[in-house]
Parts: C-alpha cells; sequence; structure tokens
C-alpha cells in the first residue's frame, strides 16, 4: 500500500514535530511513508470565510498531488474533514467534470490518523509506552465532523502506563473555530475559559487532541493562567515509548 501524509499547512508550519510522528508510528507497523513535496493548502482557510473559487484551484492541486496514493493519510481532523466534505462540493460547483470525477476517486482514501489506524490497519496498540495522567479533548471537526467516537480513545486506552482520565464537559468547544477565534474574540476567550477550567479540574498532565489548532488555542490560555498542564498532539504520543524496556 502506498501512503502519503498529508501534514497540512498548520502542522508543517508550527507543529512539524507532529508529522514526524506519524511517520514514527507507521513505520514501526511496518509501512513506508511518503511525503509528497508538491502538496499545499487543502483551502479550508479559503472556503470557510466565503472565498470558495479561490479554494478551486487548491482542490485541483490537492488531486493531481495526491491521486497516486492508495491511502493519505493526516493528523488534522480538520482538515480530514474539508477534503472530504468540501473538496467535491467545490469541483461540483466549479470545476469540469473531470475533476469531479478526481475528487470523487480520491476522497475515500483520505483518512484522519486515528482512523487509518483503527479502521484501514485494524490496529489499536502500536507498541507506545506514555507514563503520564493523559486527557482527551475531542475537537468539534473529529467529534461532529468526521464523528471519530472512540478511536482516539481506544488508542489511547492500549498505550503502556498512560492513565487516561476525563475531561468534564469534554464535548464542549474550546473557541478557536479558526477565524472565529479572531472575529469573535470575547466570545472565544469565554469559551476558552471554561475549557481550561475543566482541563484543570481533570487533574492531567497532558491534554491531547486530533487537532494541533485547537490544542495550540488551549495551551495558549493554559500557559498564560501558569498551569503545567502540557498539550500534545495523540500522534506524539503514540509515537512515545517512555520507561520502555
Amino acid at each position: 500500500m502506498r501512503i502519503a501524509l498529508f501534514i497540512t499547512c498548520f502542522n508543517d508550519t508550527m507543529f512539524p514535530e507532529t508529522g514526524r510522528a506519524v511517520v514514527t508510528v507507521l513505520e514501526r507497523l511496518g509501512h513506508t511513508v511518503e511525503f509528497p513535496q508538491e502538496q499545499t493548502c487543502c483551502g479550508q482557510m479559503h472556503f470557510n470565510t466565503g472565498y470558495r473559487p479561490d479554494a478551486v484551484p487548491l482542490v485541483a492541486r490537492f488531486a493531481r498531488t495526491f491521486g497516486d496514493y492508495d491511502a493519505v493519510v493526516t493528523p488534522s481532523a480538520s482538515c480530514a474533514g474539508m477534503v472530504r466534505e468540501n473538496h467535491p462540493r467545490l469541483a461540483e460547483e466549479y470545476s469540469p467534470p473531470a475533476l469531479v470525477r478526481q475528487v470523487a476517486e480520491l476522497v475515500p482514501r483520505v483518512h484522519e490518523f486515528t482512523e487509518f489506524l483503527t479502521d484501514v490497519l485494524g490496529v489499536t496498540d502500536v507498541g507506545a509506552s506514555f507514563p503520564h495522567k493523559v486527557a482527551y479533548h475531542p475537537t468539534c471537526h473529529s467529534l461532529r465532523g468526521l464523528r471519530l467516537g472512540d478511536r482516539p480513545e481506544r488508542l489511547l486506552r492500549a498505550v503502556k502506563d498512560l492513565e487516561l482520565v476525563d475531561i468534564p464537559s469534554a464535548d464542549s468547544c474550546c473557541g478557536f473555530g479558526g477565524t472565529f477565534a479572531v472575529k469573535n474574540a470575547d466570545t472565544s476567550a469565554a469559551m476558552l475559559a471554561d475549557k481550561n477550567a475543566a482541563v484543570l479540574d481533570s487533574g492531567a498532565e497532558v491534554l491531547c487532541a486530533a487537532d494541533n489548532s485547537c490544542l495550540m488555542h488551549i495551551g495558549g490560555g493554559l500557559s498564560r493562567q501558569g498551569a503545567t498542564v502540557r498539550t500534545m498532539h495523540l500522534a506524539e504520543i503514540l509515537a512515545a515509548t517512555e520507561g520502555a524496556v
């Protein structure tokens, strides 16, 4: 199986260690991962702010870049959702039939990382070890968009020595929402305060999620409060081998 890593703009620019973690886990499971250099933005920012026609060239580029792979894996529920839900819409609205067909053929092969592990590879124990108290934040795109369900928690429960703790009102939004946090700063800050209070109440040492954008938002708030809770992408925990013998 030819597997491509779709790193996403956010991870490539700010959290490259997450992409490395994805590769570490998949290589540990015996797979080779390719990184197509031609990849760029999926167009989510353009689409979400109303610039739909401007996102179409990015849809075409994505289809051209990843079209030959058996699986495209991304450590971002947000971007996986954009590709699967909105690339077909944009192609049908603005593109010739050839691109519509390309997108329709590619979309089923695009997987968020935890989906790929559990549903495609049929794996929950990836050989990780992480002796810490961890809480999982189900981001809006992973929970309501992709409907990941308990896939992330199943993977975390299989990590050696990890203690998974619950966050009160875990399904509440953290208030990030991309440009929402800029355009509606006061509302976003209030939502963040509630989320951070819940994280602290959980007693977790580490907070993880399937989207670094939300972790950046939450982590920034925790840092400003002087909290010691760390934020890590779930892939980084699955790549860890702390305390392993």
